[in-house]
Order: structure tokens, then C-alpha cells, then sequence
């Protein structure tokens, strides 16, 4: 585990790393999140250090599309969000989600002390014995090593470009059925406010 990387952090504050595919859509919800202070998107777990979205892209450098978040543990668990994670994606779906193919793309937790990884393999161990999905959780479960940051057009991009193909016809709707199932643990300016849920 890289020690630049803890998962405590200043005052009080902690660390969690997940993979859903496309990183914009995984900030997004992680951003609306109650308790939520940042979600960084970036890359994580290959073997080049400081790589390019160009170099993620072509699938050769082993990373993955990731976002960081940092969460304030009293006002949303590290179960809350790995609910949110395994709930925000197909985790059966092998290095794909929807029309995103590649190795960059896969489901994964990079877990950042004992206490999140033993929650992770629970979580998944106890949904795939459920039968919550038709087909096994692939999700991957591994050591956070060292966390990359995107470049700067990549962070908040669905805040920054709404408008954009990508964000109005995946990401949106993807949030809004986000935002329904989480509704409970939204930030107030993320509340979904209809009387009829």
C-alpha cells in the first residue's frame, strides 16, 4: 500500500477509491453524495507512473478509470458507499460498461486499509450468495497503490459540460436514477424533490 495514499486523512476525513467504468459518471454520483467533501477522478492500479488519458485510453498501462473520494465517515459509512458503487454499475460485466470496452474500464475497489477490503469482499461475497445479479460479480478488489489525477478538463466534467452528448444521454440519466435510489443520503442541493417516490 502507498503511503502517500492513507486512508485518514486531516480532520477526521477518509479515503475511497472505486472504478465504474467512465470516471465522469463515477464522480458525478460520488459528488452528490451527503458527507462526500471531493471526488477526484483519475487513474489507479497499472504500472506507468504519471500517465496520460491518451496512454489510459489505448488499455496498454494497466490503470483504471477511477475517482477518490474523500468522505466524512459520521455523515456516510464506507458501507453507504460501496452500496453506492456496487448500485451505480453492472459489477458483473467484465472490463465493459455500456459502449465503454477496455481494461480502463473495469469494476474495481481499491482499498486503502484491512477494514475496507474485509467490507469490500463481504459486500461482494454476500451479493453474488444473494443472487442480486443474474451472472458473478467480477468486480476487482485490490491494494490502492499510488492514485494519478486526471487531467483538469476530466474533473466535474458533468458539472462543467452538461450539454455535451456523453453527459445528456448516459451520464444524466444515470444520475437521475442515482439520485432516486439515493435520495436519503444527497446533498441538499442534490434532492430529489418530487412528492410521488
Amino acid at each position: 500500500m502507498n503511503t502517500n495514499n492513507p486512508a485518514s486523512t486531516a480532520a477526521g476525513m477518509e479515503k475511497a477509491t472505486f472504478g465504474t467504468g467512465c470516471f465522469w459518471c463515477t464522480e458525478a454520483m460520488f459528488e452528490s453524495l451527503d458527507g462526500v467533501s471531493d471526488a477526484v477522478s483519475g487513474y489507479e492500479g497499472g504500472s506507468k507512473a504519471n500517465p496520460t488519458y491518451k496512454e489510459v485510453c489505448t488499455g496498454n498501462t494497466g490503470h483504471a478509470e477511477c475517482v477518490e473520494v474523500t468522505y466524512d465517515p459520521k455523515k456516510v459509512t464506507y458501507a453507504e458507499l460501496l452500496q453506492a458503487f456496487f448500485r451505480s454499475h453492472d459489477p458483473t460485466s467484465l472490463n465493459r460498461q455500456g459502449a465503454d470496452v477496455g481494461t480502463q474500464y473495469r469494476s474495481v475497489i481499491f482499498y486503502h486499509n484491512d477494514e475496507q477490503k474485509q467490507l469490500a469482499e463481504t459486500v461482494k461475497k454476500e451479493l453474488n450468495a444473494s443472487g442480486a445479479y443474474d451472472k458473478p460479480i467480477v468486480t476487482e478488489i485490490s491494494p490502492a497503490t499510488t492514485f494519478y489525477e486526471a487531467e483538469a478538463y476530466h474533473q466535474s466534467y458533468f458539472a462543467n459540460n452538461p450539454d455535451q452528448g456523453y453527459c445528456s444521454f448516459v451520464i444524466a440519466p444515470k444520475l437521475d436514477k442515482f439520485r432516486k435510489v439515493f435520495k436519503d443520503k444527497l446533498k441538499n442541493s442534490n434532492k430529489v424533490t418530487s412528492s410521488h417516490e
